[in-house]
């Protein structure tokens, strides 16, 4: 790495509480290198069911190499554990793999469990933090449920140690195209030597380095506000919604999710949302079960948010109360075709 992008690493490294940190493009590249360099070790690889396809992919690379890999309920602590004291007592070291935050319902993953079940087998666990690093940090109170400067789940969830490695991608959080690894000082130096993508793939641009160097300035400088205002933005959503019946979750991570029950209902809501200009993603959740997606950030002021909830509002309860006694999935089928241009 250059000089530059040293101290970049060091700088996010520090940040999350780790010893040392190394940069890639992007997390494909570093788990595409951290599990067929686990593997090596050699390593037997127990995957939260719920991790983001990525992480997958690097384990999938090693088991294509010989290395065993098993997955076992998302956020199932027990069930991890219960994999864990089962697996045979080879050379193989187990290596935990999780998201700090799961992208799909917004959750934290319970990482002092695992960790702890991962300690007792002599174990690594492997975070992937990219929806928590920027937004989640140190010391989460009731008035500032995100914690302090932006370090991540693991700082959130008091967790830390050399046997905990965690990747995060900036391009969530501090919206810079830009990842990081970051791990003990023993780590991180032998890893970055097996690096087969440093060896064969471009590095990170100067341009990608400059504007997290620019994205960790203004994370000192105004993250903490930035933070308040997003959470305010948030809740601002979410509250008249849930007092409303909807299913939102208890999640106040910023992207919200709208549960509208197993049938087209979500399909419907977020055709009726488009033609009045907001867009939402249109997503399956663990169960496999259409759901609306929002993204929520700083910059979004309080009369687009409003004016959101507003909208889902109007369409979810013009459907109630033209059929009150149908399920909603059923009743929107109709009164979409009712009332379709």
């Amino acid at each position: 790495m250059t000089s530059q992008a040293s101290a970049l690493a060091g700088q996010l490294a520090m940040l999350q509480g780790a010893e040392a940190g190394t940069l890639a493009t992007s997390t494909l590249h570093l788990f595409w290198d951290l599990c067929s360099w686990l593997a090596r070790w050699p390593a037997e690889f127990f995957v939260d069911d719920g991790a983001y396809p990525i992480a997958r992919w690097g384990v999938e690379r090693a088991a294509a190499r010989g290395a065993k890999a098993h997955r076992f309920p998302h956020h199932d602590p027990s069930a991890m554990r219960w994999r864990l004291r089962r697996r045979s007592r080879g050379t193989e070291r187990p290596v935990v793999i999780t998201d700090g935050v799961c992208p799909v319902c917004g959750r934290m993953a319970p990482l002092r469990d695992y960790l702890a079940a991962v300690r007792e087998a002599g174990g690594l666990l492997v975070v992937d933090d990219t929806q928590g690093l920027g937004i989640l940090g140190w010391s989460p109170t009731s008035s500032a449920p995100y914690g302090r400067n932006g370090a991540g789940s693991l700082a959130w969830s008091g967790v830390s140690g050399s046997d905990v490695i965690v990747v995060s991608s900036l391009a969530k959080g501090f919206g810079v195209p830009l990842a990081v690894l970051c791990a003990s000082a023993s780590i991180v130096p032998s890893f970055r030597a097996g690096s087969e993508t440093s060896l064969h793939c471009s590095p990170p641009s100067m341009a990608a380095i400059h504007a997290a160097r620019h994205a960790l300035r203004v994370n000192a400088q105004r993250g903490e506000m930035l933070r308040a205002k997003l959470i305010d933005r948030v809740q601002r959503f979410q509250r008249p919604l849930t007092a409303d019946g909807l299913r939102m979750g208890c999640s106040l991570f910023p992207v919200q999710t709208l549960h509208l029950g197993p049938s087209q209902a979500s399909v419907k809501l977020h055709r009726r949302l488009a033609r009045r200009g907001i867009q939402c993603l249109l997503q399956r959740d663990h169960g496999d079960q259409p759901v609306l997606r929002f993204l929520i950030t700083a910059r979004h002021i309080p009369e687009e948010v409003n004016a959101t909830v507003t909208a889902i509002l109007e369409e979810t309860t013009a459907a109630r109360q033209r059929l009150p006694h149908v399920e909603l999935g059923d009743l929107w089928r109709r009164f979409e075709h009712e009332r379709m241009p």
